[in-house]
């Protein structure tokens, strides 16, 4: 009976941070749909619904076989093997949460290549997202292989690594292929700014976001059955709440340092970034140090944002600098605090990891880029991607009225 009631309290446990993962992905089209302009709000949250479908059907048919691979257990008509994360308990429960992390990661890449790219495009590349460049690398970490040795000894308690930087990574390919949206940065070098539509989406989204990583972080436990496994989930989530609250607090600080005037976007950001940030070891550090690492990561999106415009790589939602960097930095941090693992061993697992993320993602999208092409026209993206693909508006009524494409004739 004992055993019965571990099974069904780590099974549980599993659904139900899955399921908050999953709500991640309003968290994220909110974030999205919030900064960019709202010309575009249609496309975006089409691409932050569909992500997660995609995500789901290619994980199943494909990528959870990749990434966790042993045995020839068959899980519906997907060939999905019986391979699992270690303290698992069911088959079901793992796969559904680990496909959630799959759709986490396509969506950090959605916000970097908004307001020009076509839909299409960005469909099939979150089919090989989905089913050969996240769960081949995810096998390296999480799988089992540790690719021949080379990531022995890596630690990546969440994904800081293994999800954030992988889309962060996948993205700037993206963004580098893609090029800036028209009118973004002058003749001069200038970073012309692009007003958001809804900064009360882009905040309540992420709220959303800080509330599923509760289950992102918390649910990494993989078991709740036990006196242990509750101290554990509680200690993530405390680490996971603090150090949010750490990066928005700095993020906010310093722009009112650097720029005389508080910058929400930023305030925004920085707590994403601490989230991100404590994702590689929320497991083992003090309170003390969960609000340090979070605080570097409010700081570092702060220069980060920046630092990518003087670079020319635009990014609408500061994706690359949420999760691309804070993701390198959380994984490091581990190296630099946990007694459990070595700088040089966190360095490298980073350094493999983005050097085959980014590789075969800049493959991708040029053979996509050759093929059906990136970008939206330029008329097209002046008047936005939502009338010219979509032949619908999100805000019906509240702006100019222009003519939309017939689906009839």
């Amino acid at each position: 009976m004992t055993t019965d009631f571990k099974f069904i309290l780590d099974t549980l446990w599993l659904l139900i941070s899955g399921a908050l993962v999953m709500w991640m992905g309003a968290g994220f089209a909110l974030v999205e749909a919030g900064l960019c302009q709202a010309k575009n709000t249609v496309t975006i949250l089409t691409k932050n619904l569909v992500v997660y479908a995609v995500a789901c059907l290619l994980y199943w048919l494909l990528g959870y076989n990749l990434m966790y691979g042993e045995g020839n257990a068959v899980l519906g008509a997907g060939l999905m093997l019986s391979g699992m994360k270690d303290g698992a308990h069911s088959l079901m429960s793992d796969f559904f949460f680990q496909v959630v992390f799959v759709a986490t990661a396509a969506s950090i890449v959605s916000g970097a290549v908004n307001e020009r790219m076509k839909f299409w495009a960005f469909f099939w590349f979150t089919v090989v997202l989905s089913a050969v460049i996240y769960p081949i690398q995810g096998h390296w970490s999480w799988g089992g292989t540790a690719l021949g040795g080379l990531m022995e000894n890596f630690k990546d308690f969440a994904g800081s690594t293994v999800v954030h930087s992988v889309g962060g990574w996948a993205a700037l390919a993206g963004v580098i292929v893609l090029g800036p949206r028209l009118g973004k940065y002058g003749p001069d070098g200038r970073v012309r700014p692009i007003p958001p539509s809804n900064m009360a989406l882009a905040t309540l989204g992420t709220f959303i976001l800080w509330l599923g990583w509760f289950g992102f972080n918390g649910g990494s436990q993989l078991a709740a059955g036990s006196m242990d496994d509750i101290k554990a989930v509680a200690l993530v989530i405390v680490n996971t709440n603090m150090a949010a609250a750490a990066g928005s607090v700095a993020a906010v600080i310093l722009t009112q340092l650097l720029y005389r005037k508080m910058d929400l976007s930023m305030v925004l950001n920085g707590a994403l970034s601490g989230l991100v940030a404590i994702t590689a070891g929320p497991q083992y550090p003090s309170i003390a140090l969960a609000v340090l690492i979070g605080a570097v990561g409010g700081v570092l999106v702060v220069f980060a944002v920046p630092f990518f415009d003087k670079l020319k790589l635009d990014d609408p939602v500061g994706a690359l600098s949420v999760h691309l960097v804070n993701g390198v930095w959380g994984t490091l941090a581990v190296g630099l605090f946990s007694p459990e693992a070595t700088f040089l061993a966190q360095l490298r697992g980073v350094a493999i990891v983005g050097v085959f993320t980014f590789g075969l993602s800049l493959m991708t999208w040029l053979i996509l880029h050759k093929a059906m092409g990136l970008r939206v026209t330029p008329q097209e993206e002046q008047e936005g991607i939502d009338l010219h693909e979509f032949g619908m508006e999100a805000y019906s009524g509240l702006g100019p009225q222009r003519s939309r494409p017939s689906f009839g004739s």
